[in-house]
């Protein structure tokens, strides 16, 4: 009974000392990425604000481009694979340089100002992943810890950026390894997401929401209508991650300089925004998401369009994410089918966001905690029926290279394989 009783106070002191440990470390990592995260907020802002009311910058994305190029170069970080390099640093422990941050900041709002087409919270997961990574290697942790610091990180940047914090705190435990999910660092990537979401709410970083109106009665006919949705999302996300990763393979095959590249690109996206006649497909588009669900109103190609504006700008070196031009386009699809079928379109473009999510980042819980922080809990049956099928639908396609496929979509086995 005494050998039992000393191994009961060695295991309790131990798990007291190590969640004291997790708690002080991710509010510090909440309030310092949290910080960064409502710096670059306010800063996405702005450029959003300045490119409107100037639209003549697009003509200077070429020369943003090279900016982008050069300062990459002038800090020895022209190999950067961005979100990818902060997935595998989790499983394979590569290395992530603190200049990461300081890059991805600027070359974003860079990219941004000068109407490349790009999302903001592919640059939060890079922003928090590397100052995460940062901390734990100045508080000399070993690998394994080093790891939470980094998931950490992900979820507090996402959290303050966008104000999702429950779909922030469970995204950086889901996408890294699809089929596992990291619990150990459950407690840290909860704290820290809080933390940066109260940082963000009290420096007037409003989280994004959306008012859907009046849903209709979930039957059999809703419900199949809505499954045939979810199956079309899935081509539609297996169509971005093909078109964005042929676009990168493309622009490298033809143009082996960086920053001829840089230029060809940004000269690609000017000559389409000026075929388009407008600037709906520069920058994030969230203007547009939010018009889909206001007004059910959108043009049938929208989502095609965003996918190849984005694929030209990202493809050429351009820095930003994919996650807002993802929501883009499974918004404007959405709500084009919704439209098509007399099924309310803001629901479909709802369903169609959280489903075309899921559909690139291999990751259904998240995109469920999405759905349910911007759109609220009355769709929760659309919901579960868009992203589940998405997820299966979707097959082993993703925006991330260096994202793990551990367990079968289809079968209870082990794969352990990389996403295409």
């Amino acid at each position: 009974m005494k050998e039992h009783a000393k191994s009961f106070i060695r295991n309790y002191s131990y798990q007291i000392g190590t969640s004291l440990k997790w708690i002080v470390f991710s509010v510090l990592s909440g309030i310092l990425v949290g910080l960064v995260g409502v710096a670059f907020y306010f800063c996405m802002d702005a450029v959003t604000s300045c490119r409107a009311a100037h639209p003549w910058l697009i003509f200077l994305l070429p020369a943003a481009g090279l900016a982008i190029v050069g300062l990459y170069r002038l800090l020895h970080d022209e190999k950067d694979t961005g979100t990818n390099l902060v997935l595998s640093a989790i499983h394979s422990n590569d290395k992530i340089p603190l200049r990461m941050a300081p890059l991805i900041f600027v070359s974003t709002l860079l990219t941004h100002l000068f109407g490349g087409s790009a999302g903001r919270e592919g640059a939060a997961l890079q922003l928090g992943g590397s100052i995460g990574n940062a901390l734990g290697k100045l508080f000399r942790f070993d690998d394994k810890d080093q790891h939470i610091m980094i998931m950490c990180g992900m979820s507090a940047a996402f959290s303050a950026l966008f104000g999702t914090p429950l779909a922030a705190a469970v995204f950086s435990m889901e996408v890294v390894s699809v089929g596992i999910m990291h619990y150990s660092a459950l407690v840290p990537c909860v704290i820290a997401s809080l933390v940066a979401h109260g940082i963000a709410l009290s420096c007037n970083a409003m989280p994004e929401s959306f008012d859907l109106g009046v849903l209709p009665a979930f039957s059999i006919r809703t419900a199949v209508l809505i499954g045939i949705l979810a199956v079309l999302c899935a081509f539609v996300s297996i169509l971005f991650c093909v078109i964005l990763h042929s676009a990168e393979h493309l622009y490298k095959r033809f143009f082996k300089n960086a920053y001829l590249r840089a230029a060809v690109g940004g000269g690609i996206v000017i000559v389409m925004t000026l075929l388009v006649g407008n600037q709906d497909y520069n920058g994030t588009g969230m203007s547009m998401i939010e018009s889909c669900i206001a007004t059910g109103e959108v043009y049938p190609l929208a989502f095609l369009l965003k996918m190849i504006f984005t694929a030209a700008t990202l493809g050429a070196g351009y820095k930003g994410g994919e996650i807002v031009p993802t929501f883009f386009i499974g918004a404007t699809f959405g709500c084009l089918f919704g439209n098509l079928i007399g099924l309310s379109p803001a629901l479909c473009a709802a369903v169609g966001m959280g489903a075309v999510f899921c559909g690139v980042t291999n990751s259904p819980i998240t995109a469920l905690l999405i759905c349910f922080e911007l759109f609220g809990f009355d769709g929760m049956p659309y919901y579960l029926i868009a992203i589940a099928l998405s997820y299966m639908m979707s097959g082993y396609y993703g925006l991330y290279s260096s994202q793990r496929i551990i367990y079968s979509k289809y079968k209870t086995e082990y794969i352990n394989r990389k996403s295409e």
